[in-house]
């Protein structure tokens, strides 16, 4: 296994909140319907007895971003988040200007939280809209009406968030290429400085597995995205991701870190952490069902293990890649501590073929090659 150098990656913390009002029958995420009462202090309780086990992963550095996902973490109330970050901040520096996400679906019950949350110190969050549809927000399950996700965008907006990111599905059931840019337009006239935009896709695990709705095909796929494309361009929306758009200054900085190969933290049932250490990159995960990780006491860890070198060349590509702009070439070595001559040959050809820039200070996906992701990837497994 390679070791990597004294100069270590940003550190963010990603907390998992497993509980959903109800299960979408699209979600592959791990997300458990509610049966009663959330037992807020008890999962609080727990996710700070695994940090304690954990502790050793920090390494001297502050928290540059947290993102609470799940699940529906809105569900939980501001009293509880409260009772979380006194726990963190005991044990884990904050850098001064950290972001702070939080993930919320929409729902009257819970936007009376939104100016709670930002009085914590929640700077930011991701509204998980997926269409102003009334007749596709039934189809994907949701419980929220357009009505309830522009309200929760304007109580967003009045508790003083200007920092937030509303997620878009297209590419849905019998959904023509006019009904996915009215979404995007009534989402881009909100003020939404970032939107998610991306294709469902049917995973296994989920209800639409089981009973696959009929999707559009790829040639309508192609132009639905050609022109939401140049709409989110046209609007001051800059494509820096697959699917991510932004306002300037407004990219999603824990998301970054993520795809800059930059190390994580992982809290609550189901989450995945990524850490680099003396030896090398270790991956590791928590157990998945939350009575599991309410009951297992002191570490919720299920598994954990190291990445071997020959793995180390395509988890870099996988998320670097993702970018728009790519990441500076030095950062290979940086972050997996092996040389990058040794995949050079695959660079250079990747470039021969016109699927890289030629450039030797950076790694990135030329225009061509930005819709050919996989292939290039496949490189990478190969050697």
């Amino acid at each position: 296994m390679s070791s990597v150098g004294a100069q270590l990656p940003p550190l963010s913390l990603y907390i998992h909140i497993p509980w959903c009002v109800r299960k979408c029958p699209y979600c592959d995420f791990n997300s458990h319907a509610q049966r009663g009462d959330l037992p807020e202090a008890a999962y609080i309780a727990a996710m700070l007895e695994d940090l304690d086990q954990d502790l050793d992963y920090i390494q001297g550095r502050e928290l540059a971003s947290i993102f609470i996902g799940g699940g529906t973490p809105s569900l939980f109330s501001a009293n509880a988040y409260a009772q979380l970050f006194e726990g963190l901040r005991q044990r884990l520096r904050f850098s001064r200007d950290i972001e702070i996400t939080l993930e919320a679906n929409p729902g009257t019950l819970e936007q009376g939280r939104f100016a709670a949350y930002r009085e914590l110190g929640i700077n930011r969050l991701s509204i998980g809209v997926q269409s102003f549809d009334a007749e596709q927000l039934e189809k994907l399950g949701r419980i929220h009406s357009a009505g309830d996700a522009l309200a929760a965008i304007a109580s967003a907006r009045d508790a003083g968030y200007d920092n937030f990111n509303i997620d878009l599905m297209h590419g849905l059931s019998d959904q023509t290429e006019a009904d996915a840019l009215n979404d995007l337009r009534i989402a881009i006239d909100s003020g939404a400085p970032h939107i998610s935009w991306y294709q469902l896709t049917i995973e296994a695990n989920t209800e639409f597995y089981k009973r696959p709705p009929e999707l559009p095909q790829e040639s309508a796929l192609m132009t639905m995205q050609r022109a939401g494309f140049a709409l989110l361009s046209d609007a001051g929306l800059t494509r820096y991701e697959v699917s991510a758009f932004a306002r300037d200054g407004r990219r999603a900085r824990h998301n970054l870190n993520y795809w800059r190969f930059g190390d994580y933290l992982a809290l609550g049932a189901g989450a995945h952490g990524k850490v680099t250490l003396a030896s090398g990159v270790r991956r590791y995960q928590k157990t998945r069902k939350p009575e599991d990780y309410l009951s297992r006491s002191p570490s919720r860890t299920s598994q954990s293990q190291g990445v071997i070198d020959a793995d180390l060349p395509f988890e870099f590509m996988m998320n670097a890649l993702r970018l728009r702009g790519g990441v500076e070439s030095a950062l290979y070595s940086q972050r997996t501590g092996l040389p990058l001559a040794a995949i050079a040959p695959t660079l250079e050809r990747l470039q021969a073929r016109g699927l890289l820039i030629d450039d030797p200070q950076r790694i990135a996906c030329s225009e061509r090659g930005f819709a050919f992701i996989d292939s290039i990837l496949s490189e990478f497994l190969e050697g």
